[in-house]
């Protein structure tokens, strides 16, 4: 059964990479939005299994962490796993601290655990 993935602020060539990634590991559709407000656009209307943040999104520069402070205080989104897209552990633990699954780097995508860490989600 294809799951369904959301990918928040990631720049065109990130976006490729994490797809591509994605797509050869796992059965996923992959849909994209550029800002908070289409986010939650989006996450009103479909069911999503994972959503992917990046830290600062490519569209404004706005700050991925507050979409994950939005989703988890909404009772209608708090139970989707979001995953926070950044190298930087710093930033992973915020995020796991705003109610986050602890996401992955750019620079991580292939590495085993990162599947095993997507697996539960997409598996």
């Amino acid at each position: 059964m294809t799951k369904r993935v959301l990918s928040v602020g990631q720049c065109g060539p990130d976006h490729g990479s994490i797809s591509r990634f994605l797509k050869s590991t796992f059965d996923v559709a992959i849909e994209t939005a550029a800002t908070a407000t289409e986010t939650f656009d989006v996450l009103a209307k479909q069911h999503y299994d994972l959503v992917l943040i990046n830290r600062k999104l490519d569209e404004d520069y706005s700050d991925g962490d507050e979409i994950i402070r939005q989703m988890k205080a909404d009772a209608n989104l708090s139970a989707i796993p979001v995953m926070l897209i950044t190298n930087y552990p710093e930033y992973q633990d915020n995020a796991e601290q705003l109610g986050a699954v602890r996401g992955f780097g750019k620079n991580d995508l292939g590495r085993s655990d990162v599947i095993a860490r997507l697996e539960p989600y997409l598996g």
